[in-house]
């Protein structure tokens, strides 16, 4: 039977089961209505089944066939490089798959009906809904960067976003006059039916993309990030003045004599926090001193409405995309040292144990003694270098406290389960050029650890405090994980002879990192850490106070970086309505109305900064080794899949190995323990194996680097 016959009877028996005269049947009373012999009724019994696989026709548990009652939904396309993607429908847990042959021309971040193949709850249990794309309701994609090609009489754009899976032409008189490898910009006047390619025109060239910071640029344009500031927020910017009046210090704690530091990166510019600790009988008052940017950004002005646009900083590798302009960032808000400025200041009394006994949240005037940094800091404390202790002399006992009030503080919270991944950040050098000249793990130090705990000191005593007096706030909160993601972790961690408590509705915190504790120093440790952050949800901004998992903590929030996160100068401005005796009924609604939108925004643009973050280093790192094709690394094997293994490398840099490199042999992947295998060599590919390897590929486009086995890892 051609295509075409079987089309037909499916046409058939769909129109019959679809006729308003027709009463369920089941197969055999069909296969007589049809006059369909005995021999043939396979036939029919396949064609049902294809019916029923596309969702045009459901069969009951008495087994008679009716016409699908169908569920549509609305939501977001996902779409995927390789043509297929996922609706996600703000009512339901998990994503609906639409297979390529489904899109129907959907766009990449369209907003979709989608109707669901399986009603009725008939899906089998643990896999994932699928669905038809049944018609587009609207476009949240306009523009489209990308790189430009340019034929005879047209021109189309690769986009750099790989999730846009089809070029988009653009006729010669809407090029601007764009030349081949041109950064661009594309605004989209058509966008395809799956048959018909997308249709733009350039509105934008940024730069050849061999120009330096064009990638950087392109990227954060991709991204929708906006690199200027509008002329009306530059001019309010330009208003605000550049020191501390005698008006501002009216009404606040006046703490200049107070001995205290920033403890920062060497390049860091924007320094939103000081900390200052004393010994206060067997144990210590800490203070925790934050920029009050909300004096300067009033709420609902140019500033603030742009602050609140861009939601967060976002630091790519070659540039910072602030979220304040630089007059404010770099200068007034800046806790500067020798300079006054105004703060909010957390002072917690913590007891000879490491518990927070006591605090007081309050508006402030400082001066910060010095600028110190983390490397600076380690010497002193770590390497007890002579001569950085010679210059710090002054400071050095200070830091000595800190160093033991912050390990209190850690014990304490690892003790009631806080999980602490330590994983070494990557560091990327650029030279003028913007071209990447090393790339190497950041690892943390004491001093990273000590400005870690005392933030996380802070943010948990200010959240606590105003989640008690019962006033809308902005929480930072953190669910528990899934418990099939940690299933399969426990699954995965056996293979490597580790295990951990799974309770009967979810795993505590501490396991996990009792699970931590044990890998400690073991080759598996790096790849089964990132495995276990990877099984946890994602925190979020909500304004109800559910807790964070990560950190055992039934109050937290963000309060100590108003520079950089909106949150954190929203929590602001409800600190001081407070203080000053503000937070009346019409203040309170205010807040109730105001802060669940802000919420959702700030959690939508971390997450669209953290993704941009991550993609400019991993272009970077891409094109860091385009320069090494042909160089050989020994690294461990970061991940397995059935079309090949990762490899990652002792500079962070991660790269596939593809099944079909590995020469001579045919590999079979062992899901179930995670591990290829050589059918006829034997040989064994797994998770946490040290191998060498050798550059062979790399694709800026798509950001990824290939690896190749070297040969006498494949004797």
């Amino acid at each position: 039977m051609d295509e075409r016959q079987w089309e037909t009877r499916k046409e058939t028996v769909f129109r019959l089961i679809c006729d308003e005269k027709y009463e369920p049947m089941k197969q055999k009373e069909l296969a007589i209505l049809l006059d369909i012999p005995r021999e043939r009724r396979q036939e029919l019994t396949e064609v049902l089944d294809a019916l029923l696989a596309e969702g045009k026709i459901q069969v009951s548990r008495r087994g008679r066939y009716h016409k699908a009652e169908r569920q549509n939904r609305t939501g977001v396309f996902t779409s995927h490089a390789r043509g297929f993607g996922f609706v996600s429908v703000e009512s339901m847990d998990t994503d609906i798959f639409v297979a390529e042959e489904d899109v129907h021309g959907a766009f990449h971040g369209d907003y979709v009906e989608v109707s669901l193949k399986e009603p009725g709850g008939s899906r089998e249990e643990g896999r994932r809904p699928e669905g038809v794309i049944t018609q587009v309701l609207g476009h949240s994609i306009t523009q489209v960067v990308g790189t430009f090609q340019k034929n005879k009489t047209f021109g189309f754009v690769l986009p750099d976003n790989q999730r846009i899976t089809s070029d988009i032409f653009v006729p010669e008189e809407r090029s601007r006059g764009a030349v081949t490898g041109a950064k661009v910009v594309v605004e989209l006047t058509d966008y395809g039916d799956g048959r018909k390619k997308p249709e733009g025109r350039i509105v934008e060239i940024l730069g050849h993309v061999n120009d330096p910071g064009t990638d950087m640029l392109a990227l954060a344009r991709a991204y929708e990030m906006p690199m200027e500031f509008p002329e009306r927020v530059m001019n309010q910017a330009a208003r605000v003045p550049g020191t501390v009046s005698a008006a501002d210090r009216e009404g606040r704690r006046d703490l200049r004599d107070w001995m205290m530091v920033t403890i920062d990166g060497e390049d860091a510019k924007d320094l939103d926090d000081a900390v200052s600790v004393s010994r206060e009988g067997d144990g210590y008052l800490l203070g925790v001193h934050i920029a009050d940017v909300s004096n300067y950004v009033q709420e609902d002005s140019a500033l603030d409405r742009e602050a609140y646009l861009r939601g967060t900083s976002v630091y790519l590798v070659d540039r910072v995309i602030p979220m304040l302009p630089h007059r404010l960032s770099n200068g007034i808000c800046s806790l500067n040292a020798g300079e006054d400025r105004l703060a909010l200041s957390c002072l917690m009394k913590i007891d000879g144990k490491g518990r927070i006994v006591d605090h007081e949240i309050l508006e402030t005037v400082i001066c910060v003694d010095q600028r110190m940094t983390y490397t600076s800091v380690r010497k002193i404390l770590e390497d007890e270098d002579p001569g950085e202790c010679k210059r710090y002399e002054a400071l050095v006992p200070m830091f000595r406290l800190m160093e033991e009030a912050a390990a209190l503080l850690r014990k304490n919270r690892r003790k009631r389960g806080g999980i602490d991944f330590d994983f070494p950040e990557t560091k990327i050098f650029l030279d003028e050029e913007g071209v990447p000249v090393e790339v190497r793990p950041y690892e943390r130090n004491t001093a990273t650890k000590i400005i870690e705990d005392f933030m996380l000191a802070a943010n948990e005593t200010v959240a606590e405090d105003f989640y008690w007096q019962e006033l809308p706030f902005l929480y930072r909160t953190h669910e528990a994980p899934d418990k099939d993601q940690m299933q399969k972790l426990s699954l995965f961690i056996r293979n490597f002879g580790y295990s951990m408590h799974l309770g009967r509705e979810e795993v505590h915190p501490g396991e996990l990192q009792k699970l931590l504790d044990s890998l400690e120093g073991t080759p598996e440790e790096t790849m089964i850490s990132r495995l276990t952050l990877r099984s946890m949800k994602q925190a979020k901004y909500t304004v109800d106070c559910s807790g964070h998992f990560g950190l055992a903590a039934d109050y937290y929030c963000h309060f100590t970086s108003p520079i950089r996160r909106y949150p954190d100068l929203q929590i602001h401005r409800i600190i001081k309505d407070t203080l000053r005796g503000r937070m009346k009924p019409e203040k309170r609604a205010h807040y109730e109305k105001r802060l669940p939108e802000a919420a959702l925004h700030s959690s939508q643009t971390e997450r669209r900064a953290d993704e941009a973050e991550r993609e400019a280093q991993k272009l970077k790192k891409t094109q860091y080794m385009e320069a090494r094709i042909g160089e050989t690394y020994e690294g461990v094997i970061s991940g397995v899949t059935g079309y090949g293994f990762y490899v990652e490398l002792p500079s962070t840099i991660e790269g596939l190995v593809h099944v079909q490199s590995l020469k001579d042999d045919f590999y079979e992947y062992q899901d179930d323990r995670f591990e290829l295998v050589g059918e006829r060599s034997g040989r064994t590919f797994k998770l946490g194996q040290r191998v060498k390897i050798r550059v062979a590929d790399t694709n800026q486009m798509t950001r990824t680097i290939d690896f190749s086995l070297c040969e006498a890892e494949m004797e």
